[in-house]
């Protein structure tokens, strides 16, 4: 089995699907063993693709305010690790960017969350990683999202925080209301805040 910095050499290497990007692969991940909470959403943006820094953008500040934590500890591989459903940045679609490649998953996902041994909560963010994550998806992110307590201590789903879903969360008031609380304590206690 590869050691971990040898693992985590290769995906940021990686180039498996560049035939079919717009633009260079850069896999954008942040990780390391000791990670108490796990992140996993969709795929880089275009300003986290230019920068290399996950969720640096108006997504990374919401989703920020709604684990109750500052940048500091957010980018603080120890402690929190982020991987992406697709590592790289998609492309641009007709409404947005286009969905994560497939290929990440297969290729580097088992390996990768095999070395999270300190792990205490997973965030399933957007359709893309609750579909594959949690055990019986719903036919809606909705679904997903208003059905959380029946998942456990350690796994929550959530929109993208993305501008985009703005209108989401005006018609679905009894996330910030319900969920978020409940989010910042979970988050709270596996970083050990409280």
């Amino acid at each position: 089995m590869d050691s971990f910095e040898s693992l985590l050499n290769r995906v940021q290497h990686c180039t498996l699907c560049a035939s079919h990007l717009s633009d260079e692969p850069r896999p954008v991940v942040q990780i390391q063993p000791s990670a108490k909470l796990l992140i996993i959403g969709q795929a880089p943006g275009r300003k986290v693709h230019e920068t290399g820094i996950p969720f640096n953008d108006a997504s990374g500040e919401r989703l920020r305010q709604w684990l109750g934590i500052n940048a500091n500890i957010f980018y603080d591989k120890n402690r929190v690790a982020i991987v992406p459903m697709g590592f790289c940045y998609p492309g641009k679609g007709k409404s947005g960017d286009l969905p994560p490649r497939p290929e990440c998953i297969p290729t580097w996902h088992a390996q990768l969350l095999s070395h999270l041994k300190e792990l205490k909560l997973t965030l399933l963010i957007g359709q893309y990683a609750q579909h594959y994550y949690l055990p019986t998806p719903a036919p809606t992110l909705t679904e997903n999202v208003q059905n959380w307590r029946q998942f456990g201590p350690k796994l929550l789903p959530l929109p993208h925080p993305s501008p985009r879903n703005n209108i989401w969360l005006k018609r679905n008031l009894w996330f910030e209301q319900e969920l978020v609380p409940e989010l910042r304590k979970r988050v709270a206690t596996a970083l050990d805040l409280t």
